[in-house]
């Protein structure tokens, strides 16, 4: 119910379900909530059917909590008469309806929406205010500061600005504990055979309720979610909880196995709070904060490069893929440096493949909506620049299928980290393997169809011959590349009869690729 009392609108979006805001700490009567489920968000990609559920059930939860609180809110959900499926429309509704005289929102992270309700705001009428969603620990301002008259976005040079500014595992001369920024070499162990992670912490979440609503909406999803087993965190107390989780049970050997692949092992030693920070249930500064203090009094169970390697996921990474989406968006979206156009093989949408590292990533990513970093670029994301496939429909698919997939992180870790479709303004060189990588820091290849040994023939592994038929292809965009390595003195130095099979081979395999 809005009081009459109330004069300014807020509005809430569902990735910003930041309960440390500033707009949360005093409850005052002249202002009132909107939250609202509606199909422009839900329907702009096909999304899993466990990232519909989490936005919804997070969102509900949040809701509730603010009103608990004693905050004013209105609630729109997904199927509820009058419900224009639109910000702007939902938002004109009740200003016109309750005569509001002021409207506030925080800053948008994703540019589709920043640009609609910019657009929204400057028709209105009426005072309107845009807020900082305070959530990360940098700005689109200090991104434009830090890069002012570089020719590059390196992020080992964003990364270090941000440990001195923050005074972050530096000492007091601002350099970096142990004498060394960057531990990532220490970071590459295959998992060893034996050896068995911690089994996932996960929630038994019952929203069937709500997959009900969503189905009967008409909603098109992937995926799949176990009835009644909504295995995600979806309110901050559950989120605390699976960081906390983390930081006992797994942060001692992040860092070493955080690239390594097991079929049998879908979560690792990963954290798995990527969708809660993501919905800013949990903020970057309270994990890092937490993750620091944790090794602080490990004594000893925590070595520093476990810890160096996770901070530098969350103050490094993250904030840097944030600050390249806010300084080359919208050109970013169009951008694909190789002109690829094929077509995604059809099993990425179902994992029907002989390819085992395919076909466990992919089985992985519909069952649970999620698989960690190495899969998604040295596996499907390889496979996908290999195969020469359209950066849009690679696009589409990341977005869709990973709970943890929002446009400002999705997009330039797959278009540019993955695909090199920027040329690149996030990587140096394109992260493309044979099986070899595979076969390195993972355990699929032992019992694959395919032999990760084999370049030509009827078993040879596709990754092996569409490694050097990309190379061989794109030569004239990479043959200059310093980061490129050894690559095309290697291939200039095969046989010719050898580089013809192979060629022959990839060529084959991509011809026949939706057969896999």
């Amino acid at each position: 119910m809005i009081p009459s009392t109330a004069k300014t609108l807020r509005l809430i979006l569902g990735d910003q379900l930041n309960h440390q805001h500033s707009w949360f700490q005093q409850v005052d009567d002249s202002i009132c909530y909107i939250m609202m489920e509606i199909r422009s968000e839900s329907d702009y990609a096909s999304h899993h059917i466990q990232k519909v559920l989490g936005f919804f059930a997070s969102m509900r939860n949040f809701a509730e909590e603010l009103r608990a609180l004693g905050h004013h809110l209105e609630y729109i959900r997904i199927q509820d008469p009058g419900n224009t499926q639109r910000f702007d429309e939902n938002c004109n509704q009740l200003i016109i309806a309750h005569g509001f005289t002021r409207f506030e929102y925080m800053q948008a992270d994703e540019f589709r929406v920043n640009a609609h309700l910019e657009d929204f705001v400057g028709k209105l009428t009426i005072e309107h205010t845009r807020f900082e969603s305070e959530h990360f620990y940098s700005s689109p301002e200090e991104f434009q500061a830090i890069f002012k008259g570089k020719k590059t976005y390196l992020m080992e040079t964003f990364y270090r600005h941000m440990r001195k500014k923050h005074r972050l595992m530096v000492d007091a001369e601002g350099q970096p504990w142990l004498g060394q920024w960057n531990f990532d070499k220490d970071n590459r162990e295959k998992l060893p055979k034996n050896h068995r992670p911690p089994a996932p912490y996960v929630f038994t979440n019952d929203l069937r309720d709500i997959e009900s609503e969503i189905k009967e909406a008409g909603i098109k999803t992937i995926g799949f979610v176990e009835a009644g087993q909504f295995m995600w965190p979806i309110s901050r107390a559950q989120s605390l909880s699976l960081l906390d989780y983390f930081l006992e049970h797994c942060l001692c050997f992040f860092g070493r196995f955080q690239d390594a692949m097991a079929p049998g092992e879908w979560s690792l030693y990963h954290a798995r709070i990527s969708f809660s920070m993501n919905l800013k249930l949990i903020s970057p500064r309270e994990v890092v904060d937490q993750a620091i203090e944790t090794y602080e009094n490990s004594k000893g169970k925590v070595t520093y490069s476990q810890l160096e390697g996770f901070v530098r996921q969350i103050l490094g990474w993250r904030e840097y893929m944030r600050a390249i989406y806010f300084l080359e968006m919208p050109r970013f979206a169009q951008l694909n440096y190789f002109n690829h156009k094929n077509p995604l093989p059809e099993w990425f949408w179902t994992g029907k493949t002989i390819l085992n590292c395919l076909k466990h990533t992919i089985q992985q990513s519909l069952q649970v909506g999620y698989a960690h970093h190495i899969q998604r670029l040295m596996v499907t994301g390889n496979f996908a620049l290999l195969a020469g496939v359209d950066p849009d429909e690679v696009d589409a698919w990341y977005l869709g299928i990973y709970i943890d997939a929002i446009e400002w992180v999705e997009m330039t870790n797959t278009r540019g980290m993955s695909q090199f479709a920027d040329g690149g303004i996030v990587g140096t060189k394109p992260y493309v393997s044979s099986a070899a990588y595979m076969k390195k820091m993972g355990s699929y290849c032992s019992s694959c169809f395919y032999d990760a040994n084999q370049k030509i023939g009827p078993k040879a592994c596709p990754f092996n011959s569409l490694y050097w038929h990309f190379f061989d292809k794109h030569e004239g965009l990479l043959g200059n590349n310093p980061r490129i390595g050894m690559v095309y003195p290697m291939w200039k130095k095969m046989n010719p009869e050898v580089k013809a099979g192979i060629l022959q081979q990839a060529r084959f395999y991509l011809e026949q690729i939706h057969e896999l």
